[in-house]
């Protein structure tokens, strides 16, 4: 079975897309609260729209309960790594201890309710709060990085420009493998692609998804080379491919939701992309993915 072409990109369709992109530079380089609070903005009208494809289940959420508690999952990763726990006398250890206590909170409220919530609604609450809330908070933590031993050759600029962190340079690092991804993803599956991928999202090919891992390695080894990572290419062409990866899984688990809800789009906010979910489902697993390879592959990149 041949997927059908895809039809062509529509100005509206660009013009959103390059107004989010652009917004979202912005507040990656600000960093600190302002990036913490567009963040919570995001997940917010994310949260919205996996509720209303819940709710075309049957299912009965804890909506405003799991909407307050993952804005406090958010601000409490603030606290914890963007420099303040000090000063505050904040520690990481409680920050940690909000994603369970969130998720006894939400049973709790379900158990209050007239009507006994079920197991989907303890399931479908307790993962909205995973994944719109614990899984972006990662793009904080990996915000806030400071250590100069991830970007060796930038120390000097790091040093002259505050904002040029070494954590805001992986989060441009991370967004631009997502990117590439994508758009390597787009060109080899239109050109090239015959054998679909999944059934969940016909228009989405094996070639594509190769095409898009091969953009993200060399993309991810051209980044460490010029950060000056020890074993630069081998180790970003890693990082490229493991994004890319965890990028698709993204992508086809909204699409999974959504064919299970019997909708095209999470929603209409964006113009020519449907809803937020759309729009950032490939950098919901991402971060904690990037995040937790950077950090362990520290001592090969010294």
């Amino acid at each position: 079975m041949i997927p059908s072409p895809r039809t062509r990109t529509s100005p509206q369709r660009l013009l959103s897309g390059y107004a989010v992109g652009a917004f979202g530079f912005v507040v990656v380089v600000l960093g600190g609260w302002w990036f913490t609070l567009a963040l919570g903005v995001m997940v917010h009208l994310g949260l919205l729209e996996y509720f209303r494809l819940a709710r075309f289940k049957g299912i009965r959420p804890a909506s405003k309960t799991t909407l307050v508690l993952v804005q406090l999952l958010l601000i409490t990763t603030q606290w914890a790594h963007g420099g303040d726990a000090q000063a505050l006398g904040f520690s990481a250890d409680l920050a940690a201890a909000v994603l369970p206590l969130s998720g006894a909170a939400i049973c709790g409220w379900l158990l209050l309710q007239p009507l006994t919530g079920s197991i989907a609604d303890i399931a479908s609450s307790i993962f909205a709060l995973f994944y719109l809330g614990f899984l972006p908070s990662y793009w904080i933590r990996l915000r806030n990085l400071t250590d100069p031993a991830l970007a060796p050759r930038l120390s000097g600029l790091t040093e002259a420009c505050p904002h040029l962190s070494s954590g805001m340079v992986l989060m441009l690092m991370a967004c631009f493998l997502i990117v590439a991804t994508d758009i390597g993803s787009y060109v080899i599956g239109r050109r090239y692609g015959r054998q679909p991928l999944s059934p969940i999202s016909p228009g989405k090919t094996i070639e594509g998804a190769l095409g898009g891992v091969g953009c993200a390695a060399l993309l991810g080894g051209t980044f460490a080379e010029v950060l000056g990572w020890n074993w630069g290419w081998a180790v970003g062409a890693l990082l490229g491919v493991v994004v890319a990866l965890f990028a698709l899984v993204g992508d086809l688990t909204e699409s999974m939701m959504k064919r299970d809800a019997g909708v095209k789009d999470s929603g209409d906010l964006l113009p020519g992309h449907g809803g937020i979910l759309d729009r950032i489902d490939s950098y919901l697993f991402t971060p904690a993915v990037f995040f937790t390879v950077v950090t362990l592959l520290l001592p090969l990149i010294r």
